[in-house]
């Protein structure tokens, strides 16, 4: 098997762990199975780089004198608002030569501006993809899922998501053990798929400011399986069904029905994650009432069913 080059980029403000966690997934599967990855980073000018914490990074060469990358990564950070246009233009010319383009979080605006991402899917760190599709038009954004894989082009979310994309690149070069026996020695599940949402309900939606509606957002999130009709929910917060609605959006920037889907798809997958319980009580527990109402939410929202989410992505148990 060809040892595979990764490379990965290094500017001042790159976040430290989009760059150390893909790191980590690579030179752990190089340790199960070595000779198969060979990672390297470089700077611009082969300096030495201070990170958005305050950590320094010193690269193993220039990108001038770096070797040609199987897997090109381009992290994230404050480094990529105002973009280097000696980065971007190394970009624009070796990106194309890389058998696999990655970037992780903000690190697709750096592709994007080298030309990159132009007619491709695309995704970025969520407070970011509003940004990078109004200046980047030619690029379809999805600002829902962790990664978005788009031929040899993968970009990711912000910091974990990155690890999430590292550990699929790893299943696809060296088989599922492998990238299980990687994330259990970091301690993470190889579980999240691809089109998995970038955060909870909970964090998606406003908090909202007048309290009876915090509590009717806390009161979802505690009672998935219970009455969350607007009528029920208004009441609970001594408002009339249609000033509810109506402050609800304005104040969390989701309609109720919109908050209360999330809140149940998030509640049905962690149980099919972390529970044996059969798929009809979760079904119930999680307020769809039939499993085949609950398959159909799933596959709408991410095109699979709740038996195949459950065999793919609850974790192995360690031994």
């Amino acid at each position: 098997m060809a040892q595979r080059t990764v490379l990965v980029v290094l500017f001042d403000d790159v976040q430290s762990l989009d760059v150390t966690g893909p790191v980590e997934v690579f030179a752990g599967a190089d340790k199960h199975v070595p000779g198969t990855y060979r990672v390297r980073t470089a700077s611009l000018d082969g300096g030495a780089v201070r990170t958005s914490s305050g950590l320094t990074l010193v690269p193993d060469t220039a990108l001038a004198d770096a070797p040609a990358p199987h897997t090109l990564l381009v992290p994230g950070g404050q480094g990529t608002r105002v973009p280097d246009p000696r980065l971007t233009e190394w970009l624009r010319e070796h990106g194309p030569r890389a058998e696999r383009l990655v970037s992780v979080c903000t690190g697709a605006i750096l592709l994007a501006e080298a030309g990159l991402l132009d007619g491709r899917r695309a995704t970025t760190h969520w407070a970011y993809s509003d940004t990078l599709a109004r200046n980047h038009p030619a690029i379809e954004v999805d600002a829902e899922p962790i990664y978005v894989r788009d031929g040899h082009v993968s970009t990711s979310a912000g910091v974990t998501a990155g690890i999430d994309l590292a550990l699929a690149l790893v299943e696809e070069d060296l088989g599922r053990e492998v990238a299980l026996g990687v994330a259990r020695h970091l301690v993470v599940f190889l579980r999240r798929p691809g089109n998995q949402a970038q955060f909870s309900a909970q964090l998606r939606a406003q908090t909202a400011r007048r309290e009876p509606l915090r509590e009717v957002q806390q009161w979802i999130a505690e009672h998935p399986g219970g009455d969350l009709g607007v009528e029920s929910l208004a009441a609970r917060a001594l408002l009339s069904p249609r000033h509810f609605a109506r402050a609800f959006r304005t104040e969390t920037g989701m309609t109720p029905g919109r908050y209360v889907d999330r809140v149940r798809l998030e509640h049905a997958r962690r149980l099919l994650e972390d529970t044996g319980e059969g798929v009809e009580e979760i079904s119930r527990a999680s307020g769809y009432g039939t499993p085949e109402a609950m398959r159909r939410a799933f596959v709408r929202a991410l095109a699979t069913s709740p038996a195949e989410y459950r065999r793919r992505f609850r974790p192995a148990p360690v031994r």
